[in-house]
């Protein structure tokens, strides 16, 4: 029997998330997307004097609207909770009165469509340069990048050439600097939750910093936050068990990405160490708004058959995400990675997760819902537009057309 689609679908069907605070009136969410196009604090930016913040100005607020859905979930985009976190230029962070006033707006926005908005807070860790942050990059140790010719996203204002990483080594963060980082965290996430955002997630996956302490490759610590799988998650733990206490748990979710390869993140004894982790997530936390994953064969850099081959190599062929689903039990369960019109059905009545993230393809379907709800082909995405800043940041953001502005809702094709 063929799985239901469109409306008969439980992608369409309600779910409640934040310990029953909030319910969603479909399962289709939007998944937290860098696109860079924030507004620079400073108007000019030289090498003397280069610009360091961005805020989110009416562009972003637009985006944000377009793709609000009444009772739908959005994700933002990672956002910084310090200086000291950013990874890329025009990413808009959390801790200036510009940016909280920003983020405001594109709150209202999503609340006035009658969606939610949580705010993920992102901090990048050695995934920076010092010339993008004004300081030396952190981590979980002064761990070199593995890879030695893999460069920085952005040329700095005034260079010719792509950085190198590995140029620009980490300092390994110290205990006190480790309790100002999770201060930096949850000052963010009290004002996120002041200026009504309607919850917060943590990224704790792709290879930033919560990941970072987590990864043996790069964490090589002999004090409490490392050593063992037991000892990497600590500091992802804190972090959360803080989080917790200035926001609510009902209010704060989590991001992980247990196989993830992504910026250099080879760590051994995955298994162990992310189930460790979230045992004791559920243990200490067992009313968290939701848990989102990332699919273990889905990477931003390699392809199906690529990941499959790392999968392979560690002994991990067949693994799934099912371990960590049955450890979660009621909470609820977002899987993000390659969803789209042609599989997407059928997963959810399963019982393995939810709801599920969507990403690239929100980006050219503004009406994702709609199109998935009636059966509406998606719009292709560019993705050379992906990541700016641009000289017209609009293009490739905001100017996807809808299936009505193209002519298309007339044929909907769960009603054939």
């Amino acid at each position: 029997m063929a799985a239901p689609r469109g409306p008969s679908s439980k992608l369409f069907q309600p779910l409640e998330i934040a310990n029953g605070k909030i319910k969603l009136k479909h399962r289709v969410v939007h998944a937290p997307l860098t696109r860079n196009r924030g507004v620079p604090l400073h108007a000019t930016s030289t090498p003397e004097n280069p610009n360091r913040i961005w805020y989110p100005g009416d562009l972003i607020v637009e985006y944000y609207r377009q793709r609000a859905t009444d009772g739908g979930l959005i994700i933002s985009e990672g956002i910084p909770p310090s200086l000291e976190s950013n990874g890329m230029p025009g990413v808009p962070g959390l801790f200036t009165e510009e940016q909280a006033a920003g983020w405001k707006k594109v709150v209202d926005a999503v609340h006035e469509k009658g969606g939610y908005i949580y705010c993920q807070l992102w901090h990048a860790g050695r995934a920076t340069i010092p010339q993008m942050t004004g300081s030396p990059p952190v981590s979980a140790s002064a761990s070199v990048w593995d890879s030695p010719d893999e460069c920085y996203s952005h040329i700095p204002v005034g260079a010719t050439e792509p950085v190198r990483y590995a140029d620009h080594p980490p300092i390994e963060l110290s205990v006190p600097h480790i309790k100002r980082t999770i201060q930096d965290y949850c000052n963010a996430a009290e004002t996120a939750m002041k200026i009504g955002f309607d919850g917060v997630e943590l990224h704790a996956g792709n290879g930033y910093l919560p990941e970072q302490f987590l990864s043996s490759n790069i964490n090589k610590r002999t004090d409490d936050y490392g050593g063992s799988p037991e000892k990497r998650c600590r500091f992802v733990l804190e972090l959360m068990d803080e989080l917790a206490k200035r926001i609510g748990e009902e209010n704060l979710a989590i991001r992980l990405s247990p196989f993830g390869l992504f910026n250099q993140a080879r760590s051994e004894q995955r298994v162990e160490t992310w189930t460790h982790l979230c045992k004791c997530l559920k243990q200490q936390h067992p009313s968290l708004s939701y848990v989102s994953f990332i699919e273990p064969r889905y990477e931003q850099i390699f392809s199906y058959e690529e990941k499959d081959r790392f999968l392979q190599s560690w002994g991990l062929a067949d693994v799934t995400l099912d371990g960590f689903r049955q450890i979660f039990g009621s909470t609820p369960f977002f899987s993000a990675g390659g969803w789209d019109d042609t599989n997407s059905w059928g997963v959810l009545e399963s019982g393995k997760y939810d709801a599920l993230l969507y990403g690239r393809y929100f980006i050219s379907n503004p009406d994702l819902v709609e199109r998935l709800k009636n059966g509406l082909p998606l719009a292709p995405y560019d993705r050379s537009r992906f990541y700016g800043p641009f000289e017209d940041n609009a293009i490739g953001y905001t100017d996807y057309p809808t299936a009505k502005e193209q002519g298309l809702d007339d044929r909907k094709r769960w009603q054939d």
